[in-house]
């Protein structure tokens, strides 16, 4: 972005402050898990509750049971649930089981979609791969990339084709319904529908990957939102209020794969530790008894994104947007990355001077959160209108 990285002292409500004292109206909020705002006080209570018993204990706790049963009331695909510390590693266990359960090897996953730094999921993936310029990583042995097929987000077609040509050797197809990782990109009709249908076929699994959009487009997450009922759901740091943790899940017969009722192995000593299960808690215990709030978040994000500057493609779906610097529209990673990154750049640092944080980079989503004022909206609004009536200083 041309600009030097912030480094941030504290976070409250809308806003995140600087080591220099600066204010900003953050829209990126740890990378979305902040859906209520930082230092959400329910949250922060619960986390003092905890320190008073302690931090980690290696064997299971009743909060645990709690927060699995809560996930799975409002996300119901997920029948049983396995608690993990990270995305990643949620991801890279959900592709283990998938492969466990089918005895096949191959996944299918979409160009610029981001799953965690699993090997063989580096494959054409978004985030900071994206950012940086980064095609496949190096450090990745070329028998785990051999494993992945990656293919264009929202083509019926290129899945078709993968499944009648390979249907047989495909363990699973990993998507996230919404892309974030790329900049907010939607799925387009029928594309969510077809995966559901092409997977149940031929006998493999469709997983979820809603380390984003679980909780966040709405209270059962994107496949609420669209009707979809997946095989495996992975869920990120929201079910944590932001504190480090993640959770993998989905049919009971699958999941009894998993050791010790199945012979496929996965552990981990800090999962579901309590300060990240209390805080999870909170957390989601406010958004099922407030469920209003994803009402909130829909009219702040559509009065936010409701004038489209000129030459820009604003893509929005739910709390998620981005502002895609091409007049093209956005939806695969082909033509995300037809966006003018310089000219972003331009806008990025704009905003900052205003203010505004904004996600630092052309190719992740930004994220609206229930913390957020109108007159937050109004200022971020008027600052990005200003951008574009100045013309193009260079």
């Amino acid at each position: 972005m041309g600009a030097t990285p912030l480094f941030i002292e504290r976070g409250q409500g809308s806003r995140i402050f600087d080591v220099d004292g600066n204010s900003y109206i953050d829209y990126v909020g740890s990378w979305g898990p902040l859906l209520l705002g930082h230092r959400f006080e329910p949250v922060i209570a619960a986390l003092r509750e905890v320190l008073e018993i302690g931090t980690s204990f290696g064997a299971p706790t009743e909060r645990e049971i709690e927060l699995a049963e809560l996930i799975s009331k409002t996300v119901p695909s997920m029948e049983m649930i396995r608690l993990v510390n990270s995305g990643t590693e949620a991801t890279m266990s959900a592709l283990r089981l998938a492969r466990g359960f089918t005895g096949r090897d191959l996944t299918i996953k979409f160009e610029g979609c981001y799953h965690g730094h699993v090997d063989s999921l580096l494959v054409k993936a978004g985030s900071g791969m994206a950012t940086l310029g980064i095609a496949d990583t190096a450090g990745v042995p070329k028998a785990f990339a051999e494993t992945t097929l990656a293919l264009p987000f929202n083509s019926i077609a290129a899945v078709e084709q993968a499944f009648a040509e390979r249907g047989s050797q495909i363990a699973a197809v990993i998507v996230e319904p919404v892309v974030g990782n790329m900049g907010c990109v939607p799925p387009v009709p029928g594309f969510l529908e077809a995966l559901r249908d092409l997977t149940s076929r031929h006998g493999a699994l469709l997983i979820f990957d809603e380390v984003m959009t679980g909780f966040r487009l709405a209270l059962g997450g994107a496949q609420q939102r669209f009707g979809i009922r997946p095989d495996l759901t992975t869920l990120g740091k929201i079910i944590g209020g932001g504190l480090p943790i993640a959770a993998y899940g989905g049919r009971a017969e699958i999941m009894r794969k998993i050791a010790p009722l199945g012979p496929v192995y996965q552990a981990g000593t800090l999962s579901g530790n309590p300060l990240a299960v209390a805080s999870g808690l909170a957390m989601l215990g406010h958004l099922v008894a407030h469920p209003e709030i994803y009402d909130q978040l829909e009219t702040r994000a559509a009065q936010l994104t409701e004038w489209t500057p000129p030459g820009i493609t604003v893509n929005r779906v739910g709390s998620m947007f981005t502002f895609f610097f091409t007049a093209e529209p956005v939806t695969d990673w082909e033509s995300a990355k037809k966006s003018d990154t310089v000219r972003f750049g331009e806008f990025f640092r704009f905003m900052l001077d205003r203010g505004i944080y904004l996600a630092p980079s052309q190719f992740e989503a930004g994220f609206v959160s229930a913390a957020h004022t109108e007159a937050d909206i109004r200022a971020t609004v008027d600052a990005a209108k200003a951008f574009f009536e100045r013309g193009n200083p260079s």
